[in-house]
């Protein structure tokens, strides 16, 4: 199992633009083609310009393959020009992490 954690920061005053123009447009898109992620997270405390999703796959080829797909899907590019557009997003961070044998939500299922 491989588990892709990616956090994003947000221009000061933007997040809330940039998560209702991910709802509308690129959601859709990025759930059909690499499912429904295991949590879609936006902060209570700490950094309140950050947001982070978490995907699940069942190794680097499967993560491969989703992710060429969604880069294929003419949706998924006209929200990815959207966004752009919009210039809310400032950071990016990805961590590909495997679950630890104890990590009884990840290794149940």
């Amino acid at each position: 199992m491989l588990v892709d954690v990616r956090t994003y920061r947000c221009v000061p005053g933007t997040i809330n633009a940039h998560l209702a123009l991910y709802d509308e447009f690129g959601r859709a898109p990025q759930y059909r083609c690499l499912g429904e992620p295991l949590a879609f997270l936006k902060g209570e405390t700490g950094d309140p310009n950050e947001f982070v999703h978490i995907w699940v796959y069942e190794n680097a080829g499967d993560r491969e393959q989703k992710r060429t797909k969604l880069w294929s899907d003419p949706e998924w590019l006209a929200y990815t020009k959207k966004s752009a557009e919009l210039g809310a997003l400032e950071m990016q961070n990805n961590k590909l992490m495997t679950p630890t044998s104890f990590s009884p939500s990840l290794t149940n299922s």
